[in-house]
């Protein structure tokens, strides 16, 4: 049983979170290259705003900043499922090699695939799931051991493997490539937030509308995952099956999270290990607090990226810059 002062200590972060996001989407509406005051916010909103308003506010900063919530939220929950499943904190979809996976499936899939306009954002999430599941199951096997089950630090380890291969990978088939194919990749590669636009919104939103229900359906199962597996087996788990549907869960997440972002890493490291200093380890507490730390995150390094400097700094960039660091300090602790 939980007490009621820590649920009610989780209501309140959840709160102040909630509120946080959204000062941070009135900041990132009311700042940029194009103009928008905030006492020009609330009528726009309302349809009283002029035409340049209406298109700078629906057409570029809303699709922008609804795309990186969800998709921050959908990478932080990715982590916070791999860092249960592998009882290793320092699992994330970016490190391990999820992401590249997924990034290599869809740069195959956009050199070398005829593309249809009009299925073609709808089909990317598809073709990253399949890239990243791929990449995931290869990750899991080569750290598996028969006698010794899942080798937490070994799982670290194959998988920053298979994100340099993955990476060195991409990196080979736009070599070749088309000038335009090449600033796409590249511009993935650097964590861009290039789905910018509502289709993007809808092309993900599905996958968070099954997904985060789902996992939460599971946090039980994902505590007992989190005990050794003498304690799991002794209570019932089936151990192999529900890392097995977990492990999808996170592939689906992750893959859908950065199919229309980029590549983006550390978001699913450093919002689940928050979550949990917050309100403790408990899946039922922490991960819906986990969830929204993971879309602020995002959003505030997407906000101060594209205006630190005119051209921009992709999201993915500023979030490695705070992400690396936190890392290391993580890695050396344990």
């Amino acid at each position: 049983m939980i007490h009621p002062s820590i649920l009610r200590k989780q209501r309140i972060i959840v709160v102040l979170l909630g509120l946080l996001i959204l000062a941070t989407i009135v900041i990132g509406i009311g700042i940029g290259p194009a103009s928008l005051s905030f006492e020009r916010l609330l009528p726009t909103i309302l349809g009283q705003g002029s035409f340049k308003e209406e298109f700078v506010l629906f057409s570029i900063r809303l699709p922008r900043i609804i795309i990186t919530i969800l998709a921050g939220m959908a990478l932080a929950l990715s982590g916070a499922i791999l860092q249960g499943i592998t009882r290793n904190d320092l699992a994330d979809p970016g490190i391990i090699g999820i992401n590249a996976g997924a990034g290599v499936a869809i740069s195959i899939f956009f050199l070398y695939v005829p593309i249809n306009v009009g299925s073609f954002v709808y089909m990317l999430p598809a073709v990253a799931f399949f890239g990243a599941l791929i990449t995931a199951m290869l990750i899991y096997l080569f750290s598996y051991q028969r006698n010794g089950g899942l080798q937490p630090v070994r799982l670290v380890l194959v998988g920053v493997g298979f994100s340099m291969a993955l990476s060195g990978m991409m990196i080979i088939l736009i070599s070749s490539a088309e000038r335009v194919k090449v600033d796409f990749i590249a511009k993935w590669l650097a964590g861009g937030i290039w789905g910018a636009d509502w289709p993007f919104i809808l092309a993900l939103l599905p996958w968070l509308l099954v997904l985060v229900p789902f996992t939460l359906y599971k946090a039980n199962r994902l505590n007992l995952l989190g005990m050794s597996e003498p304690v799991a087996i002794g209570v019932g788990v089936s151990l192999e099956k529900e890392r097995l549907v977990l492990l999808l869960t996170a592939v689906g997440l992750a893959a859908s999270a950065v199919s229309v972002t980029g590549g983006i890493a550390f978001v699913g490291l450093m919002a689940p290990h928050i979550a949990k200093s917050l309100v403790g380890p408990r899946n039922q507490l922490f991960l819906p607090v986990a969830i929204l730390i993971g879309g602020w995150l995002l959003l505030f390094a997407d906000t101060v990226g594209r205006n630190l400097i005119d051209s921009g700094i992709p999201a993915g960039t500023m979030v490695a810059l705070i992400g690396a660091p936190y890392f290391m300090y993580l890695l050396l602790r344990k």
